[in-house]
């Protein structure tokens, strides 16, 4: 059973890619024997089914796929893309899809349920988390709720934005973009809905393994702050361990997998404009393709997830950083270049390029978690059990020891902040390591948003404030107070959901604390995973010692020098209560708000589009060659008279925006072999003047190809003014002219 909802994302200028692909959601319900704390043998059922969300430098609504049919989306453009800030960075094609996987475990005999949901998206928001709890409880009452639903971002930076309710990132994503929260919040409910309509006994296996040569720590100085003694424990100063849950159902047919490992999603650098799911996407892409086989990408039953960990300062390009001026290294405390400054000091991926780079990292990523998956023995028996607490995380009093108690910060940002990473540079003249604010942006940023209070300033020292979000609120608050956090317990299994990007060695601190508690209240041997990016952005979460070097992550830890404590004690009282099966008697804490605004964007409506004279829409305009060879660097591309992909988005039940089809002398007919959710094809749409775009499709050869007769078609929509006021939409199509593949 396979169904897809489709979140579609769109880039560029009025960027609008449509094309639901097939995420599989996977459902799981365990059954639980015993509901006390003792976690003894259980009883697995598991079922599988998928939603899509889709990628096109911008998110929007979409709706399930049933039994392998395309579903609408609803589409923006240009919507900017989330994750780099950067004001230009705007969706201008498509590279792949977008999903969100689902998986369901659940106790047949009772209402226990635990769901984990990775969602191919930067991070996922407030606004997000709110929406899909209400749509839940409308649909299944208190079956699914706030403390065993948890939804986490894989981290992707070449998905869409506008999906928040804070100001400060509206900035960026011009603003909260209704058709591309909807989109989101609909595409996570889907994938819940397939998952929760099939289930099946099943079991659930876990393993773990190292992952050489993908990832390195971008801010090593920071790391070095920690003590001598602690990172002694380690070989490394990034967490190398990959951890893969297998599920197959109870006659051992495969469902699916999650993988947790640390790494970020950046190896598309912030010069792309090209909606895609990056490394773990890759991954997600490989695995599937390989255990549904016969199937288009995006079709078939099984799933893989290959969700966010603890990857604040963990980064996939592995030669490290370099001016990009000067090729000599910038590996150094501020990340900053003899000439050009912090701006010109970037890090490159292993590739010759970043999708190179992205399939190497990728490609790694996916066969350790096979190894893993194949090996995979250790079975994950016990109850399930779930706690939540919202927390205001802007004054959390936090008891280092006997005698020492300190507290949390209202939010803000340090001016090394502005700096950004050696993943994606800021800009101006700030650099990273700033423990000194800069007169003149201080200045203006005083005359602007306004002062920092002292009391602010003295708790976040030694961090120079840039923005003091916590204390801007117009025309709504800058950043959250009311904070999740969450622990699901599946058996053995420990999901820590953080609410942001814990650093190498917070999330060691985290993960070491948790365990622990769980040990000192008999429940030993618990496999404690963090996964990141869950429930409510809260940027990063750097340690004590990180902190005082205020690096970016540290500059970005927006409640201050002990937000790490804080978390430690949170989430050991939720391990507790687990423990104690005590969950029940756990403080619920204040509910976040649920700003009254339901679209407030600077993006553009559409309008009605034009073909140059003498052509229509879906004309060819360059044509393919007649002849390729089966090779890698064989690229077969056409350029169309396009129209603004928003209108397939929004107007077309079933629609991919291309397909690569092969011709059949057995048949004598074109049959698809690839589609809009393949890494091997891309999609761009270029915006000209008075109404004319153009699209151009790219068919990357890959090795292997089967030599025939194939060609490149294009499916779209126009809009259409009929009369003063009145606009249709008009679906078109086009195709290349057929050309030839031949063997080497």
């Amino acid at each position: 059973m396979a169904c897809e909802t489709v979140i579609e994302i769109r880039t560029n200028k009025h960027l609008g890619l449509n094309k639901t692909q097939h995420l599989e959601h996977l459902i799981l319900t365990l059954a639980k024997e015993d509901k006390t704390h003792q976690r003894g043998k259980t009883e697995l059922q598991l079922g599988a089914a998928g939603c899509v969300l889709w990628p096109l430098g911008q998110i929007h609504s979409g709706e399930c796929l049933q039994r392998k049919k395309w579903l609408s989306l609803c589409d923006l453009s240009p919507l900017l893309q989330m994750g780099y800030a950067k004001t230009d960075q705007v969706g201008g094609g498509l590279l792949s899809r977008l999903y969100s996987r689902a998986f369901i475990v659940a106790d047949p005999e009772g209402s226990s349920r635990v769901v984990f949901v990775s969602i191919d998206i930067g991070m996922v928001s407030q606004r997000v988390r709110l929406e899909v709890l209400k749509q839940l409880r409308s649909k299944y009452g208190e079956l699914y709720r706030q403390d065993n639903v948890i939804l986490s971002g894989t981290h992707t930076h070449s998905g869409p934005g506008g999906y928040f309710q804070y100001t400060l990132f509206w900035i960026t994503s011009k603003g909260l973009v209704r058709p591309a929260l909807s989109s989101i919040v609909n595409g996570i409910v889907k994938s819940i809905d397939i998952a929760h309509e099939n289930m099946k006994k099943g079991r659930l296996f876990i393993n773990r393994g190292t992952v050489e040569n993908s990832q390195i720590n971008r801010s090593p100085f920071s790391y070095l702050a920690n003590p001598e003694s602690e990172r002694n424990r380690y070989s490394s100063n990034t967490d190398k361990e990959m951890v893969v849950l297998k599920m197959v159902d109870e006659d051992g047919h495969e469902l699916g997998l999650i993988s947790w490992f640390a790494v970020h999603p950046v190896s598309m650098n912030n010069s792309n404009h090209l909606v895609n799911s990056d490394n773990v996407g890759y991954a997600s892409y490989l695995f599937e393709q390989e255990k549904n086989k016969g199937m288009l990408p995006g079709e078939g039953s099984f799933v893989a997830a290959f969700a966010s960990s603890n990857l604040g300062d963990v980064s996939p390009n592995t030669r490290g950083p370099f001016c990009a001026n000067t090729g000599e290294s910038c590996d150094n405390p501020q990340s900053s270049c003899p000439v050009g400054g912090a701006a010109m000091c970037m890090a490159k991926g292993p590739g010759k390029d970043m999708f190179e780079s992205t399939r190497i990292i990728g490609q790694n990523i996916y066969l350790k978690a096979k190894e893993l998956y194949e090996k995979a023995s250790q079975e994950v028996t016990g109850p399930l059990s779930s706690a939540h607490q919202w927390v205001n995380m802007s004054n959390v009093s936090v008891e280092l020891n006997a005698t020492h108690t300190v507290k949390t910060c209202k939010p803000a940002l340090g001016h090394s902040f502005a700096a950004g990473t050696i993943d994606g540079v800021g800009a101006f003249n700030f650099t990273q390591g700033a423990v000194e604010g800069d007169p003149f942006w201080d200045q203006i940023r005083d005359q602007l948003l306004g002062e920092p209070s002292n009391e602010t300033k003295a708790c976040h020292s030694p961090k120079p404030i840039l923005f003091s979000t916590g204390e801007m609120t117009w025309p709504h608050p800058w950043h959250p107070d009311i904070v999740d956090v969450q622990i699901a317990a599946i058996g053995s299994l420990a999901i820590l959901a953080v609410p942001g990007e814990f650093t190498t060695m917070s999330g060691r601190r985290l993960r070491e604390a948790v365990k622990n508690e769980f040990d000192s209240h008999g429940t030993q041997g618990m496999n404690v995973v963090i996964a990141g990016l869950c429930n409510v952005y809260t940027h990063y979460i750097a340690t004590y010692e990180e902190y005082q070097v205020q690096r970016y992550e540290a500059a970005s830890t927006i409640y201050g020098p002990h937000t790490l404590s804080a978390y430690i004690q949170l989430y050991r009282g939720l391990a507790k209560a687990i423990a104690l099966n005590t969950t029940q008697e756990l403080p619920r804490g204040p509910e976040p708000p649920l700003f009254n605004v339901t679209n407030l964007t600077l993006l553009p409506s559409l309008g009605a589009e034009n073909a140059p004279a003498t052509k229509t829409f879906g004309d060819v305009l360059e044509e393919v060659r007649p002849e390729y060879r089966e090779v890698r660097t064989e690229v077969a591309g056409v350029t169309f008279v396009g129209a603004n992909p928003r209108n397939s988005a929004e107007n077309a039940t079933e629609h991919n925006f291309l397909t690569v089809e092969r011709y059949s002398n057995v048949s004598s007919s074109w049959r698809v072999v690839l589609n809009d959710a393949s890494w091997d094809t891309r999609f761009y749409w270029s915006k000209g003047s008075r109404g004319q775009s153009n699209v151009t499709i790219e068919w990357h050869i890959p090795a292997g190809t089967e030599p025939g007769v194939y060609r490149l078609r294009y499916f779209g929509h126009y809009k259409k003014r009929m009369g003063l006021f009145r606009l249709i939409t008009v679906p078109f199509e086009g195709s290349s002219s057929a050309f030839q593949i031949t063997a080497p």
